[in-house]
C-alpha cells in the first residue's frame, strides 16, 4: 500500500519529541518489538540434538573440517606469535589439564585453547564459512579439544558438539553479515564465541536454561576488529573466542545467570553490533538447513578474496612456463572487497603479505604457489618478487563478485594471456579432495611431528567417530 507524504507528516507529529539542546528537539522512533525467543529456541535446539540427527554429508564434512583444523594448528604452533603468548601466558597458566599442538608444553584449558586457536589461524589457512567469511572451526574445536582431555568425550560426541558449535556461529553470523563486517567487526571473533560456548555447553550437557544463559553470556564477549588484519591481533580473535565460550559455558553450568534475550533484544548482541538482524538465518530450518555442510578448506594461505587470483595466475604461469622477466604488467578485474581487504601494497611482514593482493599475484606466477612459504617474511622482501607486485595492477569492475576474478598477464612480447575465475579451487564448487587435504596437512605437520605420527593423527582424525576418547587426537597432535 503506498503511503503518501500527508500521512507521513501525521505519523511524525505524532512521535513524542526529545530535548537534545538548548532549543533542539528531535522525533523519537517508537521501539518496535523484538522477536521473541530467539537464544532459547537456539538453545533447545543444541540441547536436543544428538549424533543420530546429522546427516551422513555433515558428518563426512565435519571431519574434514577437524582434519583441516588439526594441520593448520601443528603448522602454527611454532610461528613467532605462538612463542610469545606461551611465554607470555606460562607463567600465569593453571594446572595442566590440556595439549598445545604440535608443541611440547601443557597448559589450563583456558589458556591452551587460546594457544591453539591462535596457532590455528596465524598463517590464515584455516577454514571458511564463504558466505560470511567466518572461520568457523577455530574457535570450537580448541575449546572442545582442550575439555576432551578433562572428561570424557567420545568422538561421536565429540564431532556432534562440533557441528553443533560451527553451525550455530554460522547461523548468527548469517544473521547479521554484511553489516556487522562491514564496520569493522572480525566476524571470526564475535560470533565464534557463540560456537564455543555452544560446543562446550553441550559437553557438559546443560540443560536449556543453561545454555540459554551459556549464548547470553557469550554474546557479552564479543571480541575482534578488522584494523587487526595483518598483525598477531588477528589470531588473537579466534583464540579468545575459544576461551571466552568455555568461560561462559563453564560460569552457565553452575547457573551463572544472563538475560534469557540475549541475542534478538532491543539492547542485544545483534541490535548492538549491527544494523541488520535477520534472525530467520538463526532459527530457520534448525536440523534440516546446515551451514556445517558449507564449509571450504582453503588452499592457499592467506585472505579467501585473494583465493581466485592466485589460483588464475598460477594456472597462466604454469600453462605458460612463465617467469617475472617477461611479463610488462598484471591487470585483475576485482570486487570492492578485494582492495578494502587486501589493499597492502608494499607489505614487510609475511602477516601482512596475506592482505596484498598486489604480492599474492606476484608470488603466485614467480614461485607457482600460495601456501605458507610464499607469505613469509623471506617472500615479502625477495627482490624478484617486490618487483613484480609493482605491476599488478587491480581493477574494481561492476558486476565482479568477491569470488571470482578476470586476470590479464601482459607480456612484453605483446601477447596477452587471460584466465576468468568463476570459483576458486577450495571453493564449495571446486572443493579440495581428501587427499588434497592430506597433502597440504603433511606439509604444515612436517619437521614438527614425526611422519609416522602425522600418518596416525590423520587417521585419528579420520576414524573420530569410532574414537573411544577424542581426547586422544589432542594426546598424539604434540611435539616429542
Amino acid at each position: 500500500m503506498r503511503t503518501d507524504r500527508r500521512t507521513l507528516l501525521q505519523a511524525a507529529a505524532a512521535l513524542p519529541l526529545v530535548t537534545v539542546g538548548p532549543g533542539a528537539t528531535f522525533a523519537q522512533t517508537p521501539a518496535v518489538a523484538p522477536p521473541k525467543d530467539v537464544t532459547r529456541a537456539l538453545a533447545h535446539y543444541l540441547v536436543t540434538a544428538s549424533y543420530d540427527d546429522l546427516p551422513a554429508n555433515v558428518r563426512k564434512e565435519g571431519v574434514r573440517t577437524l582434519l583441516n583444523w588439526v594441520g593448520v594448528a601443528i603448522g602454527g604452533s611454532h610461528h613467532e606469535t605462538v612463542d610469545i603468548a606461551v611465554s607470555a601466558l606460562g607463567p600465569f597458566s593453571g594446572p595442566q589439564q590440556a595439549s598445545l599442538f604440535g608443541r611440547r608444553e601443557r597448559f589450563d584449558i583456558m589458556n591452551a585453547a587460546f594457544i591453539n586457536g591462535v596457532s590455528s589461524h596465524i598463517f590464515d589457512y584455516d577454514d571458511t564459512h564463504l558466505k560470511t567469511i567466518i572461520h568457523p572451526v577455530g574457535p570450537v574445536a580448541s575449546a572442545i579439544l582442550a575439555l576432551s582431555e578433562m572428561q570424557p568425550v567420545s568422538g561421536k560426541e565429540f564431532l556432534n558438539a562440533l557441528v553443533l558449535g560451527v553451525e550455530t556461529e554460522c547461523r548468527i553470523g548469517n544473521s547479521v553479515y554484511p553489516n556487522h563486517y562491514d564496520v569493522g567487526w572480525h566476524i571470526t571473533g564475535t560470533a565464534g564465541v557463540f560456537g564455543s560456548a555452544a560446543a562446550v555447553g553441550k559437553l557438559l550437557k546443560l540443560n536449556e536454561q543453561q545454555m540459554t544463559w551459556a549464548l547470553g553470556l557469550a554474546a557479552s564477549q564479543p571480541v575482534g576488529l578488522r584494523e587487526s588484519f595483518g598483525s598477531m591481533n588477528k589470531s588473537f580473535n579466534p583464540g579468545r573466542a575459544a576461551s571466552s565460550g568455555i568461560f561462559a559455558a563453564i560460569l552457565a553450568s553452575k547457573n551463572f545467570t544472563s538475560s534469557d534475550a540475549m541475542i534478538e533484544a532491543k539492547r542485544g548482541w545483534a541490535n548492538a553490533i549491527s544494523t541488520k538482524q535477520d534472525y530467520n538465518e538463526i532459527l530457520g530450518d534448525l536440523g534440516k538447513r546446515y551451514e556445517a555442510a558449507l564449509n571450504t578448506y582453503k588452499p592457499f594461505a592467506c585472505g579467501i578474496v585473494i583465493h581466485p587470483a592466485i589460483d588464475a595466475a598460477i594456472q597462466l604461469r604454469n600453462e605458460n612456463k612463465l617467469t617475472a622477466d617477461q611479463i610488462e604488467r598484471v591487470d585483475l578485474k576485482v570486487h570492492p572487497l578485494v582492495l578494502e581487504l587486501t589493499g597492502k601494497k608494499t607489505p614487510s611482514q609475511g602477516l601482512e603479505g596475506k592482505f596484498s593482493i598486489y604480492h599474492a599475484v606476484a608470488v603466485a606466477i614467480v614461485e607457482g604457489a600460495g601456501g605458507e612459504k610464499q607469505f613469509s617474511d623471506r617472500a615479502v622482501t625477495d627482490p624478484t618478487i617486490v618487483a613484480l607486485r609493482g605491476k599488478v595492477n587491480p581493477i574494481i569492475t561492476p558486476g565482479i563478485k568477491p569470488e571470482q576474478v578476470d586476470l590479464t598477464i601482459v607480456l612484453k612480447d605483446g601477447r596477452k594471456l587471460n584466465r576468468y575465475i568463476e570459483h576458486a579451487i577450495g571453493s564449495v564448487e571446486v572443493p579440495m579432495t581428501d587427499k588434497q587435504l592430506e597433502t597440504k596437512f603433511s606439509d604444515l605437520a612436517d619437521g614438527i611431528i614425526p611422519a609416522a605420527t602425522i600418518r596416525r593423527v590423520m587417521d585419528a582424525c579420520w576414524n573420530v567417530e569410532n574414537l573411544p576418547s577424542a581426547a586422544e587426537i589432542a594426546k598424539m597432535s604434540v611435539a616429542v
